[in-house]
């Protein structure tokens, strides 16, 4: 899965301000700031709110943290368990039972907008090739 923009989900906890973009100046009120409620690209403080705000959605709606990684969730439902690791705004769920995959997705996409890239091909610049007889993976 692929989260689109995925840094303007990000919510300040704190005060932030920003100068006026040159393309944007308010010509009556040059010397005003903007005060920020979301964050953006080049901002800091992105990566962290973002992996705060899916960390927080994912914890409420049954997953745990793992003591290891903080990028990987672990839900275990009663067909098996669900597994994601998130790295910045991309997602690797496996599981034991489709149903899991089809309901999880749909809860992701109640609340994230998002593009399901199907099975993993490439993560990492590793090649992940998928068979009936196994798993492969390749890097070049």
């Amino acid at each position: 899965m692929d989260v689109k923009n995925v840094f303007l989900h990000g919510d300040l906890q704190e005060e932030m301000y920003m100068e006026q973009p040159l393309s944007y100046v308010d010509h009556t009120h040059p010397n005003l700031v903007y005060r920020l409620k979301k964050t953006f690209y080049n901002l800091k403080q992105a990566p962290r709110t973002w992996s705060n705000k899916i960390g927080q959605y994912l914890l409420i709606n049954g997953f745990q943290t793992s003591n290891v990684d903080y990028s990987l969730y672990v839900k275990k439902t009663n067909r098996g368990i669900v597994v994601i690791v998130i790295y910045v705004d991309d997602l690797i769920i496996t599981r034991d039972s489709d149903v899991d995959i089809f309901d999880l997705k749909k809860l992701l996409k109640q609340k994230f907008e998002m593009k399901d890239l199907e099975e993993l091909r490439y993560f990492f610049g590793i090649e992940v090739i998928q068979s009936p007889k196994g798993i492969w993976l390749l890097q070049r």
